[in-house]
């Protein structure tokens, strides 16, 4: 060892900076807000701290040299505490990147999605994370669900539940695979998944080779983003529409480069769009390659609605908002939404349309607005019919 730390004075030094990790993860990190980067000096500032916790904890340090601070960072690494790598956003101890305030936030963010979303493997970390902190009172505020999401998923998810319940079908989901899907994902190893339900194209369940490239929760139901392992088609299926099937094609994996510029694509698509479906394979690749036509879709949304579509300022990348002409009270008589999406989106913003009812009329396009009528007959004369 570089140094010895069989002096109390060295002995106590070394705990202090363990101490100003310990309180202060992140210490040293350059802060745009507050400093320039060609003055940042991330020693200096470990020091700076090194001395605030001294005197917080009524200990008086003597001056210390950068040298003999870099000597117990060098055996902090010895030992584990820090990892062999530089720590340019900062230093923290082991994974304790977190203070207080962050882990409020976290805790909260995993209650959530094992809550409402029912995550279990998430479900089985934040009962984990409870148990390790159950020497808190229950009524600390770190424990308060400051924030949370109320957007429940419709599927059982949990095959332990599942079976607790009598839910348990003849065969199992994806969910049972989850811990292999992942490792999946992070290595970019392609898998053969078995699609065994299709509620769109009954008769099309098959087995599926691809990459599986994330796992998204939207609205009501677990997703998984995957990319065809042949022909690279994207697509977004529900989890628990395929079984527990699950057959590793490749072990070593495509590697995460490759995965993240899959992923990426597959985002740019999806903000481009409205929802989840990314097109057909042919449309996907014109997309992709900036051929495809985009089509320019315009609604008039009425009195009645129209402020919630004025609040969402930011509902589309490429939105338009445009008040109608003003009445006698000073309002606009209706607002128009317009829009570019492709064609792969439109059954997914029509559905959005439909919500409003008798306060939403399609201007153009012209199909667009003679489908909704066709559908608003179909309500009336079903409504009708079942009066007489």
């Amino acid at each position: 060892m570089g140094h010895s730390y069989a002096g109390f004075p060295a002995f106590e030094r070394l705990l202090l900076l363990i101490a100003t990790f310990a309180r202060n993860p992140g210490v040293g990190c350059y802060d745009p807000m507050q400093s320039d980067p060609s003055n940042h000096d991330t020693l200096n500032i470990v020091q700076m701290y090194l001395y605030k916790v001294a005197s917080e904890l009524n200990v008086e340090l003597p001056p210390y040299s950068r040298h003999t601070i870099q000597s117990d960072l060098k055996t902090l690494r010895r030992y584990g505490l820090l990892d062999r790598r530089p720590y340019r956003w900062g230093y923290y101890l082991g994974t304790g990147l977190m203070n207080r305030e962050e882990l409020q936030v976290a805790l909260n963010a995993l209650q959530s999605q094992a809550r409402y979303q029912e995550d279990p493997q998430i479900n089985q970390i934040y009962q984990r994370l409870m148990r390790r902190l159950g020497g808190l009172n229950p009524k600390d505020e770190m424990l308060y669900p400051v924030r949370t999401q109320l957007d429940r998923v419709i599927v059982y998810t949990d095959p332990t539940e599942m079976m607790a319940k009598g839910k348990y079908q003849s065969r199992g989901t994806l969910f049972e695979k989850l811990d292999a899907l992942e490792v999946a994902i992070t290595k970019g190893q392609a898998v053969e998944l078995y699609r065994f339900r299709n509620p769109y194209n009954p008769n099309k369940t098959r087995y599926e080779q691809v990459y599986p490239l994330q796992l998204i929760y939207a609205d009501i139901a677990w997703y998984l983003l995957h990319e065809d392992y042949k022909d690279g088609h994207l697509v977004v299926s529900r989890i628990d529409r395929f079984s527990d099937h699950f057959k590793l094609l490749d072990s070593k994996g495509r590697g995460s480069i490759t995965q993240w510029k899959s992923l990426r694509i597959a985002h740019r698509l999806l903000k481009v769009g409205w929802g989840l479906k990314l097109g057909s394979k042919e449309d996907q690749q014109r997309e992709i390659r900036g051929e495809l036509e985009l089509v320019e879709v315009r609604v008039r949304f009425f009195p009645e609605v129209m402020a919630f579509i004025q609040e969402g300022e930011k509902r589309h990348p490429k939105q338009e908002i445009k008040p109608g002409p003003t009445g006698k009270d000073g309002k606009p008589a209706y607002v128009d939404y317009i829009v570019k999406l492709p064609k792969r989106s439109l059954e997914e913003f029509c559905r959005w349309v439909y919500r409003f009812m008798g306060n939403a009329q399609f201007i153009y396009p012209q199909y667009l607005a003679e489908q909704h009528q066709e559908f608003a007959r179909a309500l009336l004369d079903r409504y009708c019919s079942q009066a007489q």
